[in-house]
């Protein structure tokens, strides 16, 4: 588990690197997705379910992302982009087409559901965690009367 999460390090860090982010922050942008890949890991392990593993990963990675643009004040897409390119089921994906191109239609459909189900949660955990944390730093204060 160990070596896989510091693949995840690496496999933010080419990206970041790809995306020519500024050097002093292309480590925590591996950092992102090595964590967002240990939550997903640690998920995984306990509910041998993608879906939700991968909803809680981007939801860490979108959490660690909100609140280093804050606190360095530098927008959150460098380390959001980064930080889910371990998470992306590419090789879902790839399976579902092998099974197409072998006319296996019932396992590319059922691995092509798969990969579409584990990405809309990638990209609803991170819209979830950005919307908090916007309703959290609105900065709009309710007036007691």
């Amino acid at each position: 588990m160990i070596i896989k999460i510091i693949l995840a390090f690496f496999g933010s860090i080419f990206p970041a690197i790809l995306f020519n982010i500024d050097r002093r922050k292309i480590f925590l942008a591996g950092l992102c997705g090595a964590i967002g890949w240990a939550i997903y890991q640690l998920l995984f392990y306990f509910t041998q379910s993608p879906i939700i593993a991968s909803f809680f990963g981007a939801i860490a990675i979108g959490i660690y992302s909100e609140s280093l643009a804050r606190i360095i004040k530098t927008p959150a897409f460098g380390f959001l982009i980064p930080g889910i390119f371990p998470l992306v089921p590419g090789y879902k994906a790839y399976t579902a087409l092998r099974h197409i191109v072998e006319n296996n239609l019932s396992a590319a459909l059922d691995k092509g559901i798969l990969t579409l189900a584990v990405a809309g949660s990638i990209g609803f955990g991170i819209m979830f965690s950005t919307a908090i944390f916007k309703m959290i730093f609105s900065g709009k204060r309710v007036k007691r009367i």
